[in-house]
């Protein structure tokens, strides 16, 4: 009897993983409902009124594919960044985009070079398409730069994947930092600086764009700051050889009509985003002067979260337990040293008190139960 196209050797062989456990899927697996959503990094403030308005306007043309060229969002951006529509692509997410990456510059068993407990999605990919990871270990709670640029050295990497700032612990490096670490990278070696938090961060975390130098590909989104993480919607900007590169692999129609039209919008409302930006500088005091008085050391944080280190990882775990018992959603970083830490998204005041009533009265439980590290 035909049983079917077997599954590929590679596939068969990976881990039945995927690289976030969703809070919809602990909703169904507890049967209760969180009150407070602050794990995902996603924006508690909502997309500007202006995106909403020309979204809600667009569901009558939504039985219409979108431009497949993305020509008017990649011409806003390339205006607003001082380069070439052809220097730009967009993608439904970083996520969309790191896959595309790793497709079009990895051959299998290729090495890739990452922070060992980054952002995991990259690390998914690299994996689904049959290359390797070499991971290094974070110093102090940052990425190590050094040692980043040394690994891709001594396994002669095709790409480093860097997130500044950084998920999941909020510190960031400055361009004079970043621009080193392009420059003790192995010959041929592609740099990915993923950007999704870069409109809270400093301005001198932010490097020049010298979108002509072949070492980097840069990605950004509408995801944090511009709140349309349910969207989809980010895009990634280089030299146009590299971007081009893109054409021959990436899903042309991937990107909703919805989304585009919104993240246009998005781009007109300058003033909405600085104050998404301004109100989670406010909240990530509000998170710190709270960790503080419970005796608990908050990470800095240049993001719309905060890490908080818990004591331990049995601690940061339990707390994970007992907030979600209190119908309220954190993450915690999945790999040691971070493990000690959980990671909360700063939300919106109303929701910051909120969190702040239930951790007080949570946390002594979770200290006087679980020994400290």
């Amino acid at each position: 009897m035909n049983q079917g196209a077997p599954v590929t050797r590679l596939v068969a062989e990976l881990p039945a993983t995927v690289p976030f456990v969703g809070p919809e899927a602990i909703e169904r697996q507890s049967g209760r409902t969180f009150i407070l959503r602050l794990g995902a990094n996603e924006s508690n403030f909502g997309p500007s009124p202006r995106a909403q308005a020309a979204m809600q306007a667009a569901i009558g043309r939504v039985s219409n594919y979108a431009d497949p060229e993305n020509y008017l969002l990649r011409e806003t951006l390339a205006e607003r960044l001082g380069i070439k529509r052809e220097q730009i692509v967009v993608g439904s997410g970083i996520d969309d985009l790191l896959g595309l990456v790793v497709r079009a510059f990895m051959e299998r068993g290729d090495y890739a070079v990452t922070s060992l407990g980054a952002y995991p999605t990259f690390n998914y990919h690299v994996a689904g398409f049959g290359a390797q990871l070499e991971r290094v270990p974070y110093r102090n709670d940052q990425n190590d730069l050094e040692a980043l640029a040394e690994a891709a050295q001594r396994v002669k990497a095709c790409l480093v994947y860097l997130a500044n700032p950084d998920n999941p612990t909020g510190s960031w490096h400055t361009a004079t930092e970043l621009h080193a670490l392009v420059e003790r990278l192995p010959n041929q070696c592609l740099l990915i600086l993923d950007e999704a938090y870069t409109e809270f961060a400093p301005p001198d975390a932010i490097p020049p764009i010298a979108v002509e130098d072949p070492r980097v590909l840069r990605m950004r989104t509408f995801s944090k700051a511009y709140g349309m993480a349910g969207a989809r919607i980010g895009y990634a900007f280089g030299p146009e050889s590299l971007i081009q590169v893109f054409e021959k692999i990436r899903l042309h129609f991937g990107v909703n009509l919805l989304a585009v039209e919104g993240a246009l919008a998005s781009l007109e409302d300058d003033d909405f985003v600085q104050s998404v930006v301004t109100s989670v500088a406010a909240g990530r005091e509000d998170y710190t002067h709270l960790a503080r008085e419970l005796g608990l050391a908050p990470l800095p944080s240049a993001t719309n979260f905060v890490t908080i280190d818990a004591g331990g990882f049995e601690r940061a775990k339990h707390l994970v337990t007992a907030l979600a018992a209190e119908g309220v959603f954190i993450r915690m970083p999945g790999v040691a040293p971070l493990n000690r830490c959980i990671r909360v998204t700063v939300g919106q005041p109303a929701e910051r008190a909120a969190f702040a009533e239930i951790f007080r009265r949570v946390l002594p439980v979770v200290q006087t139960t679980t020994p400290a590290a």
